[in-house]
């Protein structure tokens, strides 16, 4: 499929289907379920897993779903990701049985892995034993429950290394003993369809088949520098989505103040983009992709901001677009977030204004 005809097709799917839908996929499971079944329909939920599609084309297309339904565009990432893990791993019966499913939705896999990310004792161990791995330990974060059938999880092994495999995403408990658990949903103050859980695996047995790869020890610590920007063309997806209650607002209410503010707005997350695509293309230290992952979360937050101003008191309303995407941009603040990116975010908060 080419990359116009992609942005094509999805964008006509997010106009149709989502965007007047988008306030129910963000509170009701089942129709955040229905719109990745589109998307599947439409074999658009496995992208990373095509090597003819560019980084910057993926993300035009997260942009897009982004600005019509970030609870759609955060699910479908894990996902993605999920795909994007099996295309480049050695086990090819495991590409054989999911990759062309996961395309087309039939079946659908989560990840759970970013406790890899936390200092200190690992949070889930791996043993090497005959014919596999033994898992024990907690996966803080899991998406999907009751919308996955499987995730991808991760142990530290003894060296420091970590294998990742395939588990289901349902409790279950196997013949030896083995079971994983999962808590109820959290109580989320966005996203709540996303249906996020922990899980708790006890001598959890992952047989050789079911793993994906084994990465070295600090991989996931390498992995965030290298996708620092990735994650960007959500913020700013959520950020066209705060601008078109902007553009809404001043052609009801046409107050030339809300029309200059769109205007700036609109300006500056056009440079802001522009910048971004530039430097995906260039190999550009690690501090200035954090600056740029820093501007495009402090765009969306203040664009968000602004649509909650220009609704008025409408904007308190829990279903209400401006607060739909005001919750939108707190997530997208701490999405994928490492102590670095934190730290670029309020360097960038910090900003001293002269008055």
């Amino acid at each position: 499929m080419l990359y116009c005809s992609i942005l094509d097709i999805t964008n006509s799917f997010l106009l149709e289907e989502v965007a007047p839908k988008a306030n129910e996929i963000d509170s009701n499971p089942q129709a955040l379920y229905q719109a990745l079944q589109g998307l599947g329909k439409l074999n658009l939920l496995a992208l990373r897993s095509d090597k003819q599609l560019t980084e910057a084309s993926f993300g035009d297309f997260q942009e897009l779903i982004a600005r019509y339904s970030g609870t759609l565009a955060f699910v479908q990432t894990q996902h993605q990701s999920a795909a994007a893990m099996l295309m480049t791993s050695d086990n090819s019966a495991l590409q054989q049985a999911y990759l062309k499913r996961m395309g087309n939705g039939e079946v659908l896999i989560g990840v759970g892995f970013s406790g890899l990310r936390r200092q200190g004792e690992p949070l889930t161990l791996a043993v090497p034993v005959a014919g596999g791995y033994q898992l024990d330990g907690v996966v803080p974060w899991v998406t999907g429950w009751g919308l996955f059938q499987h995730f991808i999880v991760a142990g530290t092994l003894p060296d420091g290394s970590a294998v990742f495999g395939i588990v289901p995403f349902v409790q279950t408990s196997q013949k030896a003993g083995g079971e994983i658990t999962f808590t109820t949903p959290a109580l989320l103050a966005a996203m709540t369809s996303s249906n996020t859980v922990s899980a708790t695996l006890t001598r959890w047995f992952l047989p050789q088949e079911r793993v994906v790869f084994i990465k070295p020890p600090g991989w996931i610590h390498e992995n965030d520098k290298n996708n620092i920007l990735r994650a960007t063309f959500l913020a700013t997806g959520c950020a066209f989505a705060g601008l078109d209650i902007i553009d809404a607002a001043k052609e009801s209410k046409s107050l030339p103040f809300i029309q200059d503010a769109f205007e700036s707005l609109l300006e500056e997350l056009t440079k802001c983009r522009t910048i971004i695509r530039e430097a995906q293309q260039k190999s550009i230290v690690t501090a200035e992709r954090l600056l740029l992952r820093a501007w495009a979360i402090d765009l969306a937050t203040r664009i968000a901001h602004a649509a909650v101003t220009v609704s008025s008191g409408a904007a308190n309303y829990m279903h209400h677009p401006a607060q739909r995407v005001y919750r939108e941009a707190l997530v997208f603040t701490v999405t994928g977030q490492t102590t670095a990116i934190m730290e670029a975010t309020l360097q960038r908060l910090m900003r001293i204004e002269k008055i």
